[in-house]
């Protein structure tokens, strides 16, 4: 086989495929490529005679031209008869770096959707490995974080940059609790005070007013399951994306209890189910498909609706940038605070972190009996609105 097959061009250009790819170099050195994007050098050789694969270690932090010297390296150690992989063997166990504690963070998350951990995978690949995936943990400080964040920062990457730093928290709450490092580094950056104003997405929601036509609308569209769940948006005030992951084994009598993994908060989210909220529930039992899913994908029951199902029946029935199902909560959260309900329940209900996080850390209330009162009272207008003429 030809060596010295591959350019650093070439390396740099290579794009991930839905499978693991392999890019040859000869000798046996190749590039391994992931579906996140991640590149690994591998050496494949023979030992007596079985075959033996040894990493040389990601690119582009190790280079073309290092893997091919590492490549001769063992190719000689091989002619004198020596195993390549005794030293390491013998060697203790290197510390963590950030790239493995992250890795074996994400890749244990078996409770987030495939398409989520997709995201998260491609964002640390692109801008948090680069730079220090390769510092062992005893040298991730609050300094190394803080310059990759401020990398993103400078490239206008303001909302994005906050969602990197949660990922790589994640990770790294993670190895404390393991005792492997003191405390966590992302906890001593305070994004609002580092890092430029974060553009607020305002999703499309409706005037109060303009609720009852659009209520009465998705009546016609009857048993559809896109407009039951839009309808459950609208009785429950849960984000799209949680009511689209909804099991039946969440739902006790008349309580949803959404586990904390699927939350942007670190415990469940009780939300109260109103009587119209629960008879949505009963017409959706009597025609259910199987599977775990409330809401299950056309193709499979393993897999929930897509994500945009709710998206574009809005579209079709005439709502296009005037209403999104995100926007329910805009909604109601209008609804509550006029009738005069305590925002405190009303950001509970809606599972909203208080941005004073000394109130976080001692408001753990769960407001349950004002809830359940305020989701029925909305369930009732709510009826009432599809009786309007």
């Amino acid at each position: 086989m030809p060596t010295n097959t591959l350019t650093d061009a070439g390396c740099k250009a290579i794009k991930p495929g839905p499978k693991a790819s392999k890019h040859f170099d000869g000798g046996g050195l190749y590039l391994w490529v992931s579906p996140s994007g991640a590149k690994v050098w591998r050496l494949a050789y023979r030992l007596a005679g079985k075959p033996q694969t040894m990493s040389l270690g990601p690119y582009p932090l190790i280079g073309l031209a290092a893997a091919r010297a590492k490549r001769d390296e063992v190719r000689r150690a091989l002619l004198e008869g020596q195993d390549p992989m005794q030293d390491r063997r013998k060697a203790p166990p290197a510390e963590l770096t950030l790239r493995q504690a992250c890795l074996d963070y994400w890749d244990g998350r078996k409770d987030a959707s495939e398409g989520y951990l997709l995201n998260v995978r491609r964002a640390l690949e692109r801008h948090v490995y680069p730079h220090v995936g390769e510092l062992p943990l005893s040298r991730v400080d609050r300094d190394a974080v803080l310059d990759v964040l401020l990398r993103m920062d400078r490239a206008g990457l303001h909302v994005y940059v906050r969602k990197v730093r949660l990922w790589v928290s994640l990770a790294l709450d993670r190895q404390v609790e393991l005792g492997k490092m003191p405390l966590n580094p992302c906890a001593l950056i305070k994004p609002d005070k580092v890092l430029g104003r974060a553009k607020v997405q305002h999703f499309a929601a409706l005037e109060l007013h303009e609720v009852p036509a659009l209520l009465q609308r998705l009546a016609l569209e009857g048993p559809l399951p896109s407009a039951q769940a839009c309808r459950l948006l609208a009785l429950t005030w849960v984000r799209t994306g949680e009511l689209r992951a909804m099991r039946w084994d969440e739902v006790d009598g008349d309580l949803w209890r959404i586990p904390a993994a699927r939350m942007k908060m670190d415990r469940d989210h009780l939300v109260p189910l109103s009587r119209q909220a629960l008879a949505v529930l009963a017409e959706l039992r009597a025609v259910h498909r199987g599977g775990p899913y409330v809401f299950p994908g056309d193709r499979t029951t393993a897999r929930p609706m897509s994500e945009n199902a709710v998206l574009y029946l809005l579209h079709r029935i005439g709502y296009k940038g005037r209403m999104t199902g995100h926007g329910w909560r805009t909604v109601a959260s209008t609804w509550a605070n006029e009738a005069g309900y305590r925002p405190d329940a009303i950001e509970r209900q809606l599972a909203h972190a208080p941005d004073d996080d000394v109130r976080a850390a001692y408001n753990r209330a769960e407001y349950l009996p004002e809830r359940r009162g305020m989701l029925q009272a909305w369930g009732d207008w709510v009826e009432t609105c599809l009786l309007l003429k």
